[in-house]
């Protein structure tokens, strides 16, 4: 939030996010201002015509501010302090910047870094509701703005988000829960701007919900059939669970889908067989589940299993999981975490944590092939405890080692600039075992 003296106009960073094509033509910063300082850094547009609308607005938008840029801090406060209750009781708020107008406005703000919409909110009632509402976010996806932003746990009930974009930790407020919550299994799922986190209290299971919009944790929503240890995945606002196992530990092959902006769920048709264990990842459009164990006897599956969204049917695919390396085929299955797999740009990607390779599937041939080596330090025990991402254009990778050193690392990976070369984009002290982790697209 906005306090004090801070900033009065929030940056916007074009490159954090993935913007349509009508903007390539034209990008701008506000960059940010302090009242109490003498130093006004300059507001910049790079746009070859001066006449543009974008770049009119830009500019009525900064001259609005600059007034208070001249004040000293206490007029600089009255000031702003007068605008917002006149925002508040202006029948023309619903324009937001009333000088730029309400279209002029939202293309500004949905091109602002979602880690600036804290202060924005504090501007006047407008922009507080547009964004809280989940409004703006609404805008962004329609709009083809999209950030990711990377969500894990390394503590049983804390959870951290970060930007890889400007780099930034953001500490999450902890989660309420009970000791029977905090020592089950859990599955985590970010979807539209919702974390959910899934587990167990006592016989039954629960799902926690963290919202974006609110800053907050609530707890209460029930799936159709309840479970744990399944597989699934998130697009835009709807996410899909398969498999698992039910309240008595039976496993199963029913999945649902879950919409975010209604909170509801929808059976849908059962899978090919039932899993528990596995990974679930969207690509070209289509939900697939790889892996996992199944059977009376506990059997590794091999195969994956397509979902087409627009049938409604489910398709066996032979040989979609990674497969497992000789010193696990030794263990038993339950001890191995389910594979490690991500997609990025409609490529499927899956990270060999025995060899420390990263591997590709050939969609045609139905063959996965090594491309290169994950960084050294994101060690595991077994597949657990490193996480293994899709964010954005890029996978992600956080771990840390094994020696007994309390820090992770961030480390990503372009896939579409060559091979695997890691670039380290942030360490953080902290435990080195990742127990869950999920990537927020809005």
């Amino acid at each position: 939030m906005l306090e004090g003296r801070s900033c009065l106009v929030s940056r916007l960073f074009s490159s954090s996010c993935q913007p349509e094509s009508k903007w390539n033509c034209m990008s701008f910063q506000f960059i940010e201002v302090d009242i109490g300082s003498s130093n006004k850094r300059q507001f910049e547009i790079d746009s070859e015509d001066d006449h543009t609308p974008q770049r009119k607005s830009a500019r009525l938008l900064l001259d609005s501010r600059e007034r208070l840029l001249d004040m000293s801090s206490s007029q600089a406060s009255r000031q702003l302090s007068n605008n917002r209750r006149h925002a508040g009781n202006s029948s023309d708020s619903d324009s937001l910047i009333h000088r730029i107008g309400r279209d002029n406005s939202i293309s500004c703000l949905i091109r602002c870094s979602r880690s600036d919409y804290g202060s924005i909110a504090s501007v006047n009632r407008s922009f507080r509701s547009l964004i809280r509402t989940g409004e703006l976010y609404r805008l962004r996806r329609l709009n083809g703005v999209i950030e990711h932003w990377v969500y894990f746990s390394c503590q049983l009930l804390e959870w951290e988000a970060f930007d890889p974009i400007r780099r930034r930790w953001m500490h999450l407020p902890r989660m309420a829960s009970n000791e029977c919550f905090m020592c089950s299994d859990k599955e985590s799922l970010a979807v539209g701007t919702e974390l959910l986190v899934f587990g167990k209290e006592l016989n039954s299971h629960v799902i926690h919900r963290y919202s974006l919009l609110t800053n907050s944790w609530s707890s209460g929503m029930r799936m159709n059939a309840p479970r744990c240890l399944f597989g699934s995945a998130s697009l835009g606002e709807i996410a899909i669970l398969a498999g698992g196992c039910d309240s008595d530990g039976n496993i199963l092959s029913s999945a649902e889908m879950y919409n975010s902006e209604t909170q509801t769920w929808d059976t849908l048709p059962s899978m090919m067989k039932p899993r528990k264990m596995c990974s679930g990842v969207f690509m070209d459009g289509k939900f697939y589940v790889i892996g996992g164990i199944g059977g009376s006897e506990n059997k590794v599956l091999t195969c994956g299993e397509e979902f087409d969204l627009r049938t409604r049917t489910w398709m066996e695919i032979e040989n979609m999981s990674p497969g497992r390396s000789a010193a696990a085929n030794e263990m038993p299955a339950t001890a191995e975490a389910p594979p490690l797999v991500a997609v990025v740009n409609n490529q499927l990607y899956a990270a060999d944590y025995a060899d420390m390779e990263v591997k590709k599937y050939d969609k045609e041939r139905k063959l996965w092939g090594t491309v290169g080596r994950l960084p050294e330090r994101a060690m595991s025990m077994h597949g657990w405890g490193v996480a293994f991402r899709a964010c954005g254009d890029r996978l992600i990778v956080i771990g840390g080692p094994r020696s007994g050193e309390s820090f992770i690392e961030v480390n990503s990976w372009v896939p579409s600039e060559g091979p695997p070369e890691w670039n380290l984009l942030a360490r953080k002290q902290s435990g080195n075992f990742v127990y869950n982790c999920a990537v927020m697209g809005c």
